[in-house]
């Protein structure tokens, strides 16, 4: 008899359990429960946590190429102003053709053929890279999310190292030779030709100070040229089965690019250390003005924006913002050309 009662003692926890279902629909405790989709690859193993799965990693990385591309395209550089981007199919790119100047004539009889004087000036390719790499446990913790803003600092980053480039260039040119065989910036230019011989042409001004740099860049091939194999583009690694996460227990998440900044036209800069007054930059300007072409016809190189640091900030507003000087005489300077103030110089 004690045996079969015993037998029987199972039945009533589920009689009790299908009353109390019966009554209510469902039991109390069913809304408070998580709807778990045992389909989906994001399985919740428990509140703040998640599996890491290859979906798991591909949703993360469009969330952080997204971080990246948004500051990308949001940050603004400065570089276009004074600097021609060329496209590169290979490891270098020669530019022979630099510092031909194509001029008219009128056409009577045959056309005119003017050889190409060549220049050996050739700008290599360098590649760049930023990396980060975010820990296994930040993706189980759920805690990746504090990574999105260094990511958005990454497209800033790529959006602005060709600035970098391009202005730490521009700053070298004191000590870096261009097409000529002369520094960039110096005070012997040959300009001329066999027939009617050569002339030593400045380009800048010496001075122990900050530089500052006058600039055309309104022609098509500016002072400076920023060559590109390969735009910025961020990738990562995150693959589960990789040796590099194995090892180290982190995915990678990264920019790089194939680029490098060469030395276009002299005749379009000015570069100056000497101080930063009325009476220089009048003087750097009418230099401009006064280039030639080899064959001897001006070239109309007109300057349209003074590049310096914030250093020279002040005295360029002086010279070129205010419409008075300090004694009150008029400033026939004023607005004469742009001001561009870089943080990449000094």
């Amino acid at each position: 008899m004690m045996k079969s009662i015993k037998s029987m003692l199972w039945v009533i926890p589920l009689f009790a359990l299908a009353i109390l279902c019966g009554i209510g629909g469902e039991p109390a405790y069913a809304a408070t429960m998580p709807q778990l989709d045992l389909q989906s690859e994001h399985l919740l193993l428990a509140a703040g946590s998640i599996v890491v799965t290859p979906e798991t990693m591909k949703n993360i990385f469009t969330a952080f190429k997204t971080a990246f591309q948004n500051a990308f395209d949001g940050a603004t550089s400065m570089y276009q102003r004074v600097a021609t981007e060329m496209p590169s199919t290979t490891k270098e790119e020669k530019y022979a053709w630099l510092g031909q100047f194509p001029r008219f004539r009128e056409w009577l009889g045959d056309r005119h053929v003017k050889g190409m004087k060549l220049h050996d000036h050739t700008i290599k390719n360098k590649k760049f890279e930023t990396t980060i790499g975010v820990s296994r446990d930040d993706i189980e913790d759920d805690s990746y999310g504090v990574f999105t803003p260094m990511y958005g600092e990454m497209g800033y980053a790529a959006r602005t190292h060709p600035d970098e480039l391009v202005f730490a260039l521009l700053a070298a040119g004191f000590a870096e030779t261009c097409y000529d065989g002369q520094y960039f910036f110096d005070t012997d230019h040959p300009v001329g030709n066999d027939e009617d011989g050569f002339l030593s042409v400045s380009n800048m001004q010496a001075g122990a100070g900050a530089p500052w740099f006058l600039i055309d860049g309104k022609r098509p091939l500016k002072p400076i040229i920023l060559q590109k194999r390969r735009d910025y583009d961020f990738r990562s690694l995150t693959d589960l089965e990789s040796e590099k996460l194995m090892m180290t227990d982190e995915f990678i998440f990264g920019v790089d690019a194939r680029v490098n900044a060469g030395f276009g036209l002299w005749q379009l800069a000015f570069g100056s250390k000497a101080t930063l007054d009325e009476t220089n930059f009048d003087a750097a300007y009418a230099a401009m003005i006064g280039f030639k072409s080899d064959e001897g016809r001006p070239l109309g190189v007109v300057p349209n924006l003074l590049v310096c640091g914030s250093s020279n900030r002040a005295k360029a507003n002086a010279v070129i913002e205010a419409m008075t000087k300090a004694n009150g005489a008029s400033n026939t300077n004023y607005k004469a050309v742009e001001v561009l103030v870089v943080p990449w110089l000094a």
